[in-house]
């Protein structure tokens, strides 16, 4: 299925780069550029990823907190 019409990125290329060791959503961002024009599909790229993750026992990685201005 295409997660990411934008930059056409399947499920399966999701599951590829992390059956690669990617384990980090935002470097699965910056390899395959998926959620990163029009973010529609951020929400279904990142499930796909963190099923993959849990799939392979692979711990996912944080997400960095947002800076905030007092």
């Amino acid at each position: 299925m295409i997660v990411c019409l934008c930059h056409r990125v399947s499920d399966r290329d999701i599951k590829a780069a992390v059956g690669q060791g990617t384990c980090c959503f935002e470097v699965l961002q910056d390899d395959l550029r998926v959620a990163s024009s029009c973010g529609c599909c951020h929400d279904c790229a990142r499930e796909v990823f963190d099923q993959a993750c849990s799939a392979r026992g692979q711990a996912v990685a944080p997400q960095p907190a947002l800076a905030t201005t007092a």
